[in-house]
C-alpha cells in the first residue's frame, strides 16, 4: 500500500485574515509526498527531507484523517520533500497537506478527480488536508483559499469561513518571488491588526472576483505589509514593471506576476536586497499522483 504525490506552492492574491475571503494562485514550486500504509500498523510516522527535527504533525495527521475516513485505520509512514521555503508565506503547509493526502488516497487505491462520479473529488480531497492544518495548529484561517490553489492549480477566490470555493480561473503569468532571511509563521500572526485594514481587503476580494487579480494583489500587499509590519518598499520597486505585486500570505516573502522581461528588470532591484529571489511561473496544473 503505497502512493506518491506532489502539490504546487502557492502566493497571494487576497490574505483571508480579514474578512474569512481569500484568493491565491498556484506556483511552480512543488512538495513531494510518499506514503507506505500497512494494515498491521497503528501509529503513523512522519518526516521531512533536509529537516530531521522538522514537525511533521501536519503530514501525520493528514494520513491519519485519510485511512480514519477512506480506510481502516492503517498505520505506516509519510515522507516529504519540498522546493517550498516554509515559514516564508508561500504555502509550504498546503502543499505539504495536499501532497499528503494524494499519496495516502492512492495507497489506499481510491480515484481522486474533479469529477462527482469519483471515489473523492479533489475538492473533497483538499478539505481533509485543510482541516488537518486547523488540527495541527498551522493555520489562523484555515487556508482553504490556499490550499484549493495548490490542490486545484490557477487562480481560486474561497470563502474560508465555509470552505467554499467561489471561483477558479486559469492565471498563466510568470512570477518572481523575492524571501528574505526572515521567517512569518502563520498561526502567529496579528489577527486583529489584519482585521482592521479589512476595508481594503474588501476592495482587494471585488478586484479578484472582477478578474483583476493583478490590482487586487497590489491592493492587499499594501494593506498587509503595513498591517504586519513589513515594508512596502520591494512591491514599490516592482510595482511599474509588474500585473501585480503582494505580500504572500503572512510573509515574508513578496511575490510579482507580469511579463518575464520586465520582471527581469525587478529581480535586478531585489538582488540587491538579503535574501532569495526566485522567477518562475504561476501554474494551471494542481496537485497530482505520481
Amino acid at each position: 500500500m503505497e502512493g506518491r504525490a506532489a502539490a504546487p506552492g502557492a502566493g497571494t492574491v487576497v490574505n483571508a485574515l480579514a474578512t474569512g475571503v481569500g484568493s491565491a494562485f498556484a506556483l511552480d514550486l512543488e512538495t513531494t509526498a510518499e506514503v507506505r500504509l500497512d494494515p498491521d500498523a497503528t501509529t503513523v510516522t512522519g518526516s521531512i527531507a533536509g529537516a530531521p527535527d522538522g514537525d511533521t504533525t501536519l503530514i501525520e495527521r493528514c494520513v491519519g484523517r485519510c485511512v480514519e475516513r477512506f480506510g481502516a485505520g492503517e498505520g505506516g509512514t509519510v515522507r516529504t520533500e519540498t522546493a517550498v521555503p516554509t515559514a516564508a508565506g508561500l504555502k509550504s503547509s498546503s502543499a505539504a497537506a495536499n501532497a499528503t493526502v494524494l499519496a495516502t488516497l492512492s495507497a489506499l487505491g481510491l480515484d481522486v478527480a474533479d469529477d462527482p462520479d469519483a471515489d473523492v473529488t479533489t475538492t473533497e480531497a483538499c478539505r481533509v488536508g485543510v482541516r488537518a492544518a486547523r488540527a495541527a495548529g498551522v493555520t489562523v484561517t484555515g487556508a482553504f483559499d490556499d490550499a484549493s490553489a495548490s490542490m486545484l492549480g490557477g487562480v481560486t477566490v474561497t470563502d474560508n469561513t465555509a470552505d467554499e470555493l467561489l471561483s477558479r480561473e486559469s492565471f498563466d503569468r510568470d512570477a518572481l518571488v523575492w524571501t528574505p532571511p526572515e521567517r512569518a509563521y502563520s498561526a502567529d500572526a496579528d489577527v486583529s491588526a489584519c482585521e482592521r485594514v479589512a476595508p481594503m481587503a474588501e476592495l482587494a476580494t471585488d478586484l479578484a472576483l472582477e478578474g483583476a487579480y493583478g490590482s487586487a494583489m497590489t491592493v492587499n500587499g499594501l494593506a498587509f505589509s503595513a498591517a504586519l509590519g513589513f515594508p512596502t518598499t520591494p512591491a514599490v520597486e516592482a510595482m511599474a514593471d509588474c500585473d501585480g505585486v503582494s505580500l504572500s500570505g503572512t510573509g515574508p516573502s513578496v511575490v510579482a506576476v507580469g511579463d518575464r522581461a520586465a520582471l527581469e528588470t525587478v529581480r535586478e532591484r531585489w538582488d540587491e536586497r538579503d535574501g532569495e529571489t526566485r522567477l518562475t511561473r504561476t501554474r494551471d496544473r494542481g496537485a497530482r499522483v505520481l
